[in-house]
């Protein structure tokens, strides 16, 4: 959409053949993409699933540092995005500089699943899913440590151990995790499902008196 890849956002010295995990926020909805390039003025991200319409864009880094941006260009798996106003590349760049530690990118979701532990079999919500694990609620005490099983229906069995736990919410580190890639695939079909969801909700909501 709009100029052509490679057109835009050349105004500004920058860092190419970049390989930064990040995610793309929109609306609230929260894809995960790579940074392959960046400037003071922008980023070229590769996608993993086209974006949809949204009022707001950011990115965010694994250090949590959130920057907004305007998409600029959208074209086969990639796009071009630039910033409202120039940035510190540098510092975007430098893991050790940001928000946080350098950290798992987590992507907050709406999922559902059915724990298994210790003979029993009950309903969790997920908060946050990351290639390598999860913070859900459950009603059930969980102990640390403790070796569960997850069904979804939309990944394969997720087998894993309570790394902390703040009762209802319990953080799980995978035995198994996900690959980059296999995790923006399952991911993304639920974020777009939901930003309908939440479409059609506000699109059934009564009008207000200003809207007669």
């Amino acid at each position: 959409m709009g100029a052509p890849p490679g057109t835009e956002l050349r105004s500004a010295p920058r860092y190419a053949l970049l390989i930064r995990t990040a995610k793309i926020i929109a609306d609230g909805r929260e894809f995960l993409c790579i940074i392959r390039d960046a400037s003071a003025t922008g980023l070229k991200i590769r996608l993993f699933s086209d974006l949809p319409k949204a009022r707001e864009l950011a990115v965010e880094l694994m250090t949590g540092d959130r920057y907004p941006v305007e998409l600029i260009w959208q074209a086969d798996d990639y796009a071009g995005v630039r910033f409202p106003k120039e940035i510190d590349v540098e510092k975007l760049l430098d893991e050790s500089r940001g928000t946080y530690p350098k950290r798992q990118i987590r992507l907050q979701i709406v999922l559902s699943g059915v724990l298994h532990s210790g003979g029993e079999a009950v309903s969790v919500v997920f908060r946050n899913l990351s290639q390598q694990g999860a913070c859900v609620e459950s009603d059930k005490w969980l102990l640390m440590n403790e070796l569960v099983r997850i069904d979804t229906g939309v990944t394969p069995p997720l087998y894993a151990k309570v790394r902390w736990r703040s009762h209802p919410r319990y953080g799980l580190i995978f035995e198994h995790t996900f690959r980059l890639e296999e995790l923006a695939r399952i991911s993304a079909p639920l974020q777009f499902a939901q930003a309908l969801e939440s479409h059609a909700r506000a699109s059934d909501s009564p009008p207000s008196a200003s809207e007669g």
